[in-house]
């Protein structure tokens, strides 16, 4: 069996998380059981709940343990297997972690799954073919419930689950508009991922000026809107909803360091009688096949074209991470392991 490289967590940020929180070592990988597979991994994913879950705190699942490996989406081959079910050279999705080989019990319900890479990239199923596919389709299928001609809106628009929500919106006849950071970004929304208009947060200093950008943007105001950042952006956003728009809150990254998030204009949830709700993707997996049958249908058709971030090396993982927390990603965030 292969010597294994790993990052654990081995400290809570008080804060902002930093570099020393993380630690690189090496280990024996242990020698296979009857129903498991040994898969090598080719890209790992960076997400933004992976911060979430490195404080110690009440949240809807457990921190993530100290002195681990650190927890996250891998897609990869198996190089060796004891379960009639997976054989060696498969291509492969699962939670393999912070790492360059996981040891996997192939029997477990959901641990791991085969995927074809005939007509879609191996890394698209950490991103638009995955689960942040998977929540783009959810926070609007299931929770917006968009009608055609309706105006849609995205924080984050240029990441992971932004670039599948503006696919899956103009699928559906939707206006849909975007919020990112910077000027790249916000050309790369309209002229490559269809978004309809896309607002650079950046230029404005508070809410009320983002406000105004979205009323130049959305002239029809917004029906549905997700979530991604919290903050003056949904501060600025709730001011624009329409009567009986819906709200699905996927993420609220602006938090994510400890600092409280209030909400400036809490009575327009009453006043315009929104839906606002929230939701954890792991938790709806009955709907997953038929949201990775029309995401895969989309990049394969090249409907979707989800750009990504790249870090070379597993030990380039924390920074990486640290990145996407300022937004420093474009699209995606991966880290290539081979």
């Amino acid at each position: 069996m292969p010597m294994n490289q790993q990052i654990h967590l081995v400290s809570r940020p008080s804060t902002e998380a930093v570099t020393s929180n993380f630690k690189l070592i090496s280990n024996e990988t242990p020698a296979l059981q009857d129903g498991q597979v040994l898969v090598r991994h080719h890209f790992l994913s960076l997400d933004p709940y992976m911060r979430g879950r490195m404080n110690d705190t009440k949240s809807y699942t457990a921190p993530q343990a100290l002195n681990q490996v650190m927890l996250g989406g891998t897609v990869g081959e198996v190089v060796a297997s004891k379960n009639p079910k997976f054989a060696v050279g498969d291509k492969v999705v699962g939670m393999g972690g912070w790492q360059q080989y996981s040891v996997v019990d192939a029997n477990q319900l959901g641990a791991l799954r085969k995927v074809d890479t005939t007509h879609i990239p191996l890394s698209a199923y950490l991103g638009a073919v995955g689960m942040p596919g998977v929540t783009a389709w959810y926070g609007l299928v299931k929770i917006i419930e968009p009608k055609a001609g309706e105006t849609m809106l995205v924080s984050a628009a240029t990441g992971a689950v932004g670039s599948a929500f503006a696919a899956l919106s103009k699928a559906r006849g939707c206006r849909t508009v975007g919020i990112a950071g910077g000027p790249d970004k916000c050309k790369y929304a309209v002229d490559e991922l269809g978004f309809d208009a896309c607002i650079d947060y950046k230029l404005h200093k508070d809410a009320a000026s983002l406000s105004q950008a979205l009323k130049d943007a959305c002239p029809d105001g917004v029906d549905g809107y997700f979530e991604n950042v919290g903050g003056m952006v949904l501060d600025a956003v709730i001011q624009r909803m329409n009567a009986f728009g819906r709200i699905a809150v996927c993420g609220m990254i602006a938090g994510y360091d400890g600092a409280p998030l209030p909400l400036s204009y809490p009575a327009l949830i009453l006043t315009n009688r929104l839906k606002v709700q929230g939701f954890i993707v792991s938790e709806h997996m009955e709907v997953w096949p038929e949201a990775l049958k029309e995401l895969g249908t989309l990049v394969a058709t090249g409907q979707l074209k989800a750009r990504e971030s790249i870090a070379q090396g597993l030990e380039a993982a924390p920074e990486a991470f640290l990145g996407l927390l300022k937004g420093k990603n474009f699209g995606k965030q991966l880290v290539k392991l081979i």
